[in-house]
């Protein structure tokens, strides 16, 4: 219960994955170029990813990677990630807990 209310609240992941779905099937820009500056990946600019389409969180733990790309290994990982880019500060205790609850989605 503490992850779902962590989910829903301090988190914001319900902002955009609402239930029952857990998506809210739009596109949003994460703005994660401002944690890097561009540079030459294989003979192209590595940049902004721009957006990215809400991905459904039924059954997420039974569909690794995570995010569009493929980027994030496990929950854990993408837990770290949003934390970092939407500036939540959850602490390794909330962390754990949301990880907990999206295991049960």
């Amino acid at each position: 219960m503490r992850g779902q209310d962590l989910f829903f609240g301090k988190a914001k992941c319900g902002d955009c994955h609402p239930a029952p779905y857990y998506t809210d099937n739009t596109l949003h820009n994460l703005k994660v170029e401002r944690f890097y500056t561009p540079h030459m990946v294989n003979g192209e600019m590595a940049s902004a990813d721009g957006p990215i389409k809400t991905f459904p969180l039924r059954g997420i733990k039974d569909s690794p990677p995570y995010l569009h790309d493929g980027r994030l290994l496990t929950l854990e990982d993408t837990v770290e990630f949003f934390n970092l880019v939407a500036g939540v500060k959850l602490n390794e205790q909330e962390k754990h807990d949301l990880v907990t609850f999206m295991r049960q989605l």
